[in-house]
């Protein structure tokens, strides 16, 4: 089954009304455990689906696949919490040939689990008709923290062969925090039709130049279940630049901005 419910966030649970609600502390990983509709007649659950979600301060983003068929969704936007409620502004989102690019909003509730948290958008449309979706997450996230912490877009991507340069033209974002990353990007091919790529894991960050991701999730096999090591060069706190050295001696580099909230 196709992942057709590419916007997944969080707000607070309602506590007692004798206690003073708080707006929620979200910046973490979260690893999604299950995923949940109902059509107002039954409850069909589903736990195959891969996905994390990553909110820093003021970001979010998230990037799942479906390993039965591949396809995949991420999508990056700000927040902002208030009382019993977060708040998320799309930036960018995408899913297998769709692209989403006008901004939207979204508030959503969740509540606490030992784990995690609980996710319910009480309803959401697909198709024509109305769901109740209900996500389980657990916290999956470290104390660790990088330069690289926060959301950034990709403005230039080249790959170096010999003598040759070859610019990608690629629409790219990417999210470090918790010891974690996500990168999604969409791409067109020779027929103008979209695609949608995304990877997410853990990552290490060795001084400021060497970092070494370890990819549990992608739509790329070449990359799946491996660690890739990458040199950093950070230009200031707002700018870096990725070198991934192949094993046939070309350079895949990738130069990347904060996005500002």
């Amino acid at each position: 089954m196709k992942l057709v419910f590419a916007i997944a966030l969080f707000s607070i649970v309602s506590c007692n009304n004798a206690v003073k609600k708080e707006a929620p502390q979200m910046p973490g990983a979260y690893n999604m455990l299950s995923q949940s509709m109902n059509d107002g007649k039954k409850d069909t659950t589903y736990t195959t689906a891969k996905q994390l979600k990553i909110y820093t301060e003021d970001h979010m983003m998230y990037a799942n696949i479906n390993p039965a068929d591949s396809i995949a969704s991420f999508g990056i936007a700000t927040y902002s919490a208030d009382t019993g409620t977060v708040i998320e502004k799309i930036i960018y989102s995408a899913s297998d040939t769709s692209v989403y690019a006008n901004p939207d909003s979204f508030t959503l509730l969740i509540e606490k689990t030992p784990k995690g948290y609980k996710q319910v958008i009480p309803d959401i449309e697909s198709r024509g008709q109305h769901f109740k979706l209900t996500e389980d997450y657990e916290t999956v996230g470290t104390a660790t923290k990088s330069p690289l912490d926060g959301a950034w877009k990709e403005v230039k991507s080249i790959y170096i062969k010999g003598k040759d340069t070859t610019t990608n033209s690629i629409t790219q974002f990417k999210t470090y925090y918790a010891g974690h990353f996500i990168w999604g990007h969409t791409y067109l091919d020779s027929t103008n039709k979209s695609h949608t790529g995304i990877g997410f894991g853990s990552f290490e960050l060795s001084g400021t130049t060497k970092l070494k991701e370890t990819v549990t999730a992608s739509t790329y096999y070449q990359v799946r279940g491996q660690a890739v090591d990458i040199d950093i060069e950070m230009t200031g706190t707002d700018e870096f630049k990725q070198t991934i050295t192949n094993t046939d001696g070309s350079k895949s580099m990738e130069f990347y901005q904060r996005i500002k909230k």
